[in-house]
């Protein structure tokens, strides 16, 4: 197969299937055990704190931003695994419900993680691993009266694991680092799902496969008109596939938009800072992101990213007149008749970061 992917053409949005409403996902920090003697009690991490964001059928959506940024958390509220603190989210214009409910949701939307090997079980076979998900749910035969071998098979073919019978009895240790990440995918696959999240997909992969799964996906989505989600720390690889990128900070979604305008002319100053080190962007290696690293325990008042400002530190806000805007208001991206929004202050004055 072909390690060249395909840019994501510009494409009109379908409907929506997952919607994500002014989530928030919280933590308790650990607190050591003489600072617990002494009365210490733990921090609250808010690790989404008010995102919000639309999957559409068919799309290819990057949620971007640096580690820590909240964007696996996330990920990982979307697929039911951890639940928020606020917010809601929807899949087909009906919330996201538990027990039963919830099991039905998993089944349409599936997760590809970020470590292939982590993912498999290592005692089991791989045609057992991708078995796993029909047992799951209880799934003996496919809507055309498929058997489970059939349904398994089309999933690893579809994968491009052919053909699929070789590899039945193989374990996941036997493969490539490629391949296991070919059956993480097969494993999505064989459930037909409307929904893949691939969250960094391909960042423990050699150089030589990413390209190669980074196709796959794109395949997929052209084929089988499934809906993908990418969590990336890489502005590079959502250049490459993405139809809409959402850049996140701290816990939320600072700008959204088509990929070739948010990635050629950003209006947030973080995602501007971001681009500078993408050579797809023409960016250079330089330092431009001062301060501390984002703390998710301590979000300042104000704009959350006032405190690594560009704007703010070279005195161009106070040149504005939007300094202590930027430092005493918040801002929040809010449904919008412009398709390529962000949550920053100069925005409102039509200037560029």
């Amino acid at each position: 197969m072909s390690s060249e992917v395909i840019p994501a053409a510009p494409m009109a949005l379908g409907r929506p299937v997952v919607e994500v409403r002014d989530l928030k996902v919280q933590f308790k920090t650990r607190v050591g055990l003489w600072a617990g003697l002494r009365g210490a009690k733990p921090d609250i991490a808010r690790a989404v704190d008010g995102a919000t964001l639309t999957l559409h059928e068919g799309e290819v959506l990057a949620l971007a931003g640096e580690s820590g940024c909240g964007k696996t958390t996330m990920a990982r509220a979307i697929m039911g695994l951890i639940a928020p603190a606020a917010g809601e989210i929807y899949y087909e214009g009906r919330p996201l419900g538990h027990g039963r409910k919830l099991k039905a949701y998993r089944r349409n939307v599936q997760m590809v993680f970020q470590d292939p090997t982590g993912s498999l079980n290592p005692r089991s076979t791989i045609y057992e691993i991708v078995a796993e998900g029909l047992r799951i749910h209880g799934i003996n035969q496919g809507p055309n009266g498929e058997t489970e071998e059939e349904l398994v098979a089309r999933a690893l073919s579809r994968a491009g694991m052919r053909p699929p019978e070789r590899f039945y009895l193989l374990y996941p240790h036997e493969l490539s680092g490629g391949q296991r990440q070919r059956v993480v995918i097969a494993g999505a696959l064989v459930l037909d799902p409307t929904v893949i999240v691939a969250d960094e997909p391909v960042s423990n992969l050699d150089a030589s496969v990413r390209g190669e799964i980074l196709a796959l996906l794109m395949k997929l989505r052209a084929e089988l008109k499934i809906s993908v989600l990418i969590v990336t720390h890489d502005l590079g690889l959502a250049w490459t596939v993405a139809d809409r990128v959402a850049v996140m900070y701290l816990g939320r979604v600072v700008e959204l938009g088509p990929a070739d305008d948010v990635l050629l002319r950003p209006k947030h100053p973080y995602t501007r800072a971001l681009l500078d080190v993408v050579p797809e962007a023409g960016g250079l290696v330089r330092p431009i992101l001062g301060g501390e690293a984002p703390d998710p325990t301590q979000i300042s008042p104000g704009c959350r990213f006032h405190p690594r400002c560009p704007v703010v530190a070279s005195g161009r806000a106070a040149e504005l007149g939007i300094e202590d805007t930027c430092r005493g208001t918040d801002i929040a991206i809010t449904e919008s008749d412009t398709d390529h929004v962000a949550a920053c202050h100069l925005v409102p004055l039509g200037l560029k970061p």
